[in-house]
């Protein structure tokens, strides 16, 4: 199985994207992972960048200014989300699109609409959708999910662990069925640490967060071993360590952007000689 590591552009805003994808190929990655905004040609010229630079993308999203009123949002979300799966139709499809969706009080019947919303224009545009788990989107916690992915056996995830960590100041040892439950759901993992009190870590790999890692771990793993055992031919890893605020600075004086790039970078070597060099 060929596992695709993509970097996450969400920090390196202000780099120019010719810099940047030199930067991401040069560090062997096989894509990024990119939110669109913007003018539409200058969205397209990106992709067109992209393609040079013999990379994959993929599209992260979330609603912009997105409406409070429930039916609004879903109008919203749906206009987005289809724009975005138009841009690269005559240039290069992202490989899916990871969508935060809903908020976390919204109901079964608005959560629905949402879904179905989805559903519609990723089988329009022949782009797979996954919903994203996320504090704040109404995927923000294993207990919410498990009801959802039972009534909808086909939806799919991308499964950022670290929020439900988060969320439930716990490691969920006390909820392993939804966790299992969205394993099996997933095709994506951001691959960030977080802990119970905070969706990232200073290092993954300092002492103190060794319980964190290994959570996190114990959940990727379980990801890799149920793609391979379905002959997925292959997988998508984005390491997602964020900028600030989501950046706990090791060293203060540091550089920002730099101390994020490293982090994400050890996290894909980490997770490289795991999955690929020690199957």
């Amino acid at each position: 199985m060929n596992i695709q590591f993509l970097c996450p552009r969400w920090g390196s805003e202000k780099i120019p994207w010719s810099v940047f994808l030199s930067n991401v190929k040069e560090a062997g990655y096989a894509g990024i992972e990119w939110f669109p905004c913007g003018e539409e040609e200058e969205l397209q010229e990106t992709i067109r960048l992209v393609r040079k630079f013999e990379l994959e993308y993929a599209i992260v999203m979330a609603v912009l200014n997105p409406p409070v009123e429930p039916s609004a949002y879903v109008a919203a979300l749906h206009e987005q989300l289809a724009g975005l799966c138009r841009l690269g139709k005559d240039i290069q499809k992202p490989l899916f699109v990871s969508a935060q969706t809903g908020r976390e009080y919204f109901d079964e019947r608005q959560i629905a609409d949402c879904l179905t919303c989805c559903e519609e224009i990723s089988r329009q545009s022949g782009i797979p959708v996954y919903q994203e788990t996320h504090r704040n989107k109404w995927s923000y916690a294993a207990h919410a999910v498990l009801p959802v992915l039972e009534k909808n056996p086909n939806l799919l995830l991308t499964l950022d662990i670290s929020h439900w960590f988060c969320v439930s100041e716990s490691y969920l040892e006390d909820q392993q069925a939804a966790v299992q439950k969205a394993i099996a759901h997933t095709r994506h993992i951001h691959a960030r640490v977080g802990h119970t009190q905070g969706p990232q870590v200073r290092d993954p790999t300092a002492e103190e967060y060794a319980a964190a890692l290994e959570a996190h771990l114990a959940a990727w793993d379980q990801y890799i071993s149920q793609r391979r055992a379905a002959a997925a031919p292959q997988c998508t890893i984005t390491p997602e360590f964020g900028p600030w605020p989501y950046l706990v600075r090791g060293n203060p004086n540091g550089n920002e952007q730099e101390e994020q790039w490293r982090l994400n970078l050890q996290m894909k070597e980490f997770l490289e000689r795991r999955y690929l060099l020690n199957k």
